[in-house]
């Protein structure tokens, strides 16, 4: 897809590695939807930087889990662009939850935000995907899709659930969207990691240094323009998967 004159809808794209995304699509020329949830400020601070590189911004504020507010959303990006061209499912959440436990509320905060809210952006947009006659929809994921990690069972289980439903969206939309995903590997620094975690980490990939939140825009860039890809899954993580290799084999 050339991206020159498209409308593109990034949700959590108002900040971190969502606002590089929103950005990076702008700089190929599309109009940019900015989703939110509680980032209003930062959404507006993205508008105005994607303005000044000479396309159109629109922030649009809904919570992901509520159908209600992303219907709203979705309506308004269509009012305004005439309809979607592009939809990036970033909207994420990283909440630590035990199990078992007595309490779901943690879990089902994490299937809302990245179970549903990806299918309902996603069922929403298609319509008027299919009405123009052609569509990519990228959805992003992360390494606990592949092996899960302990005491994040909400987390893991989105997140893979958003590779299924990758397979399910390019099976049920083809030839007319496109659907595809990337898994991003360690790219911005959380807030918790001791300075000796974040260098251990560096050194579990094989490429030995952290990713950027350019490497992770410019893999959803690449799904989005490349008109041959879909139902694929796009791994940037600079080996981590494999990095314990490096010490023994077994």
């Amino acid at each position: 897809m050339d991206l020159d004159g498209k409308t593109a809808l990034i949700t959590g794209g108002a900040h971190r590695v969502g606002r590089v995304m929103t950005l990076t699509l702008a700089a190929a020329g599309a109009n940019v939807v900015i989703n939110y949830n509680t980032s209003g400020d930062a959404a507006e601070s993205t508008a105005t930087e994607a303005e000044e590189l000479g396309v159109a911004a629109l922030p649009a504020q809904a919570s992901v889990s509520d159908y209600q507010q992303v219907t709203a959303m979705v309506d308004a990006a269509k009012a305004r662009f005439g309809g979607i061209d592009v939809l990036v499912n970033n909207a994420s959440i990283f909440i630590k939850d035990k199990f078992p436990t007595d309490d779901l509320t943690i879990w089902h905060r994490s299937i809302d935000t990245l179970v549903h809210g990806p299918f309902y952006c996603s069922n929403l947009v298609a319509p008027s995907m299919l009405e123009r006659g052609g569509g990519v929809i990228v959805s992003i994921s992360d390494l606990s899709a592949l092996e899960p990690w302990p005491g994040f069972a909400g987390h893991s289980v989105g997140k893979a659930a958003i590779l299924a439903l990758t397979r399910q969206l390019a099976l049920d939309l083809a030839p007319t969207i496109r659907a595809n995903a990337v898994i991003p590997g360690p790219t911005l620094r959380p807030h918790d990691y001791t300075d000796a975690k974040y260098e251990r980490t560096a050194q579990n990939t094989l490429l030995g240094h952290w990713g950027t939140p350019e490497d992770m825009a410019n893999a959803m860039k690449f799904l989005v323009e490349a008109d041959y890809i879909t139902g694929e899954v796009l791994t940037v993580d600079g080996g981590q998967r494999f990095g314990h290799r490096q010490a023994e084999s077994g």
